[in-house]
């Protein structure tokens, strides 16, 4: 005779599992939700002040302090043409100086960061560590403590209040040098460089053909942030310069903001030349982001 057995069936469900998953997908979900609201409250607490100035740039001086913040106003074309006339054209030429200041110095900072950055994480000397840590001090110390300083030093050699007072304190980044030697850490293989020595390449050369290529992005991102620190920097041109005509705008829109007080017309000038000073910034950074998307489709078609 033989005789069957039955195999043992799957448990039988009782029904509450799914509802203790339910209940963790939800309290995920909430906790995801927290970090966005935060980023957005974040981003309205840092765009209600651009969009005042924008707001606030297309009202004349009466619309200026009598109509409600938000609403748009009918003086934007007479005040561009206050602005652009003001002292015979003085806003355009604020407006080169920034860009003399940013640009130049810009360029001067993300070579000398690059070049510091790849000798720091790359070459093994004596004193490399401390010499690090030393930079790490510097991105700790704020701008306004070197200020004075730097207006004492500059003062001795004789060019406080030229163009280079200005320019020689911005070329030294601290934060430059340190984001360009993690930089240079992660994204320059040691196997390439030991390589192309090995070929006969010569460090000037590896360092043109192979390490720049490779640091383009962080390069771009030192420029951008040098860029835009220099652009909004008001303490050290208030300090260095006394010349009207060698003002950037951070300063010439002071001294627009300081007349006010005794020709209030003067504060509808000030506040359109604002709100004309971001434009360059954004228009930057729209530029500048095409590098970092290409570097990224470039290193997939690498790997």
């Amino acid at each position: 005779m033989t005789t069957t057995t039955a195999r043992p069936g799957p448990a039988p469900t009782t029904g509450r599992r799914p509802p203790e998953r339910t209940r963790t997908v939800t309290r995920r979900g909430s906790w995801g939700v927290l970090p966005t609201l935060v980023l957005l409250v974040g981003a309205i607490y840092c765009l209600v002040p651009v969009a005042w100035v924008y707001v606030a740039a297309t009202k004349t001086r009466g619309e200026l302090f009598t109509t409600f913040t938000f609403t748009p106003g009918t003086g934007l074309g007479e005040n561009l043409t206050a602005l652009f006339t003001y002292e015979g054209g003085q806003y355009l030429m604020w407006g080169l100086n920034s860009l003399i200041y940013s640009g130049v110095g810009s360029l001067l900072s993300v070579l000398v960061s690059t070049m510091a950055g790849y000798g720091l994480a790359k070459y093994e000397f004596r004193g490399r560590s401390f010499l690090f840590l030393s930079i790490l001090a510097g991105v700790l110390i704020p701008g306004i403590v070197l200020a004075v300083p730097q207006y004492l030093l500059l003062s001795q050699i004789g060019l406080v209040g030229t163009h280079w007072s200005v320019l020689l304190p911005s070329i030294i980044s601290p934060f430059g040098i340190y984001l360009s030697r993690v930089y240079a850490l992660s994204a320059v293989p040691q196997e390439t460089l030991e390589a192309a020595r090995i070929d006969g390449a010569g460090e000037w050369r590896i360092f043109q053909t192979i390490v720049l290529p490779l640091m383009v992005p962080g390069m771009v991102t030192v420029f951008l942030l040098q860029f835009i620190g220099t652009w909004n920097n008001f303490l050290l041109p208030y300090i260095m310069l006394s010349d009207q005509e060698k003002y950037p705008l951070t300063v010439g829109l002071f001294t627009l903001l300081a007349k006010g007080s005794s020709s209030p017309a003067l504060y509808s000038v000030a506040i359109t030349g604002a709100a004309v000073s971001i434009i360059p910034l954004l228009a930057l950074v729209l530029f500048l982001q095409r590098y970092w998307r290409l570097d990224l489709v470039s290193g997939g078609l690498k790997g």
